[in-house]
């Protein structure tokens, strides 16, 4: 860091009178205001409810549609049930097919405003790929976000794998470790700016500024709740260092089992913090298994297979290393849940599915559904209720 005079100094200026503390001191505990560090075991949430499709390259019927009354209803339905999160897909580009996949979407730290100003207790996540967004624009909007929601945001941070998407931006895509070397000097900025009283200077390898400074600082205390899904070595490495929860998808309880407990002793061992994880899929609850089963299939055979085609290709070229096991083995993940673990069958039976994942060390889901209004009332009724009999949730 290069420490140079102050603006005010350089421009014969007063200097700053102080601040009040409402200005530069958090308001609140974190976890006391967000849910996403409370004392459920299996947390729960939805992801991807501002695009277009959700998590489903498929044409089975859904009356979910990217409107912002709809996505609306559906925030505020999850939240009366007492889910966690609300997690966007940050999207600028759709995947093509005959769906277009994902191409209709809500900008999301605009979508997390309102959604915030919409509900009374759910954690709302805004997803920012890094290299779209300056840092000081990103700590002032995270801020802004979290004093409409009390102290309930949550920013996710993404390296930005989608090359298509990069080069809307007219930016060349860096190599993947290099993606988390940018985002650690950006993230580095951002905790300054949400920490740090007065001014400072930042002379980096990516970004260079005089006299930085953000006010108000969060609501929530120390900051607010981060999010990573990077799962190669130098995603996992990013994650044990700086957030609070990591995302992951694996094939196998046995792989989840193994994640979970390596990223959870890096964390505890290596940086002296603690970490959850998380899982994401597609979950199918119905009264019976044929008609789950059933309807997972018709999914698949509904799919848009020239979106998901398009996505395997990005994500094969090493865009991104954490869809290296699904772009190998289960190609039909991605149009039934963007890769996701696929949790199908009864209530009772998805009780006993999530209820593995939580043995296997996931600390929750957020859950695609193919019809997230529709869909999220049978949830709340009928499973829900049985991973409080399970023992993985409570009232």
């Amino acid at each position: 860091m290069t420490i140079t005079q102050s603006a005010n100094e350089r421009l014969g200026l007063a200097p700053t009178e102080p601040r009040p503390p409402s200005e530069t001191k958090p308001l609140a505990d974190r976890t006391q205001t967000n849910p996403l560090l409370g004392d459920q075991k299996m947390k729960l949430g939805l992801f991807g409810t501002n695009c277009s499709y959700g998590l489903v390259m498929s044409h089975a019927p859904s009356t979910y549609d990217v409107t912002w009354d709809h996505t609306v209803e559906i925030a505020q339905r999850a939240d009366a049930l007492g889910l966690e999160a609300l997690v966007p897909i940050a999207r600028w580009k759709g995947f093509g097919g005959s769906t277009n996949f994902n191409g209709k979407s809500y900008e999301t730290y605009t979508w997390a405003a309102g959604v915030a100003a919409s509900t009374q207790r759910i954690a709302i996540t805004s997803t920012s790929h890094l290299p779209t967004v300056h840092p000081i624009v990103a700590a002032k909007a995270a801020t802004t976000i979290d004093h409409i929601s009390r102290g309930r945001f949550a920013l996710n941070l993404v390296m930005g794998w989608v090359t298509p998407e990069m080069e809307m931006f007219g930016r060349e895509q860096r190599e993947h470790d290099e993606r988390y070397a940018f985002g650690q000097e950006w993230l580095d900025v951002v905790q300054r700016l949400w920490s740090e009283e007065g001014s400072f200077d930042v002379d980096g390898k990516y970004f260079h500024g005089r006299d930085l400074e953000a006010y108000p600082k969060p609501h929530q205390a120390p900051r607010p709740v981060l999010l990573n899904a990077g799962n190669s070595p130098a995603g996992i490495e990013f994650s044990a260092r700086n957030v609070d929860i990591n995302f992951a998808s694996l094939a196998t309880l046995d792989d989840i089992k193994a994640y979970t407990t390596a990223i959870k002793e890096k964390a505890r061992k290596e940086h002296g913090r603690e970490i959850q994880v998380m899982t994401y899929g597609l979950v199918i609850a119905r009264d019976t298994e044929k008609e789950a089963q059933d309807f997972h299939q018709k999914v698949i055979d509904e799919g848009d297979w020239g979106a998901a085609g398009n996505v395997i290709k990005i994500a094969s070229s090493g865009a991104s290393q954490s869809f290296d096991h699904a772009v190998k083995e289960m190609q039909t993940r991605f149009i039934a849940g963007w890769g996701g673990y696929p949790i199908v069958g009864t209530p009772d039976q998805c009780t006993e599915q999530l209820a593995a994942l939580n043995e296997a060390g996931m600390d929750g889901m957020i859950m695609g559904l193919v019809d997230f209004n529709e869909e999220l009332k049978y949830f709340g009724s009928e499973v829900m209720p049985r991973m409080v009999q399970a023992g993985i949730r409570h009232d």
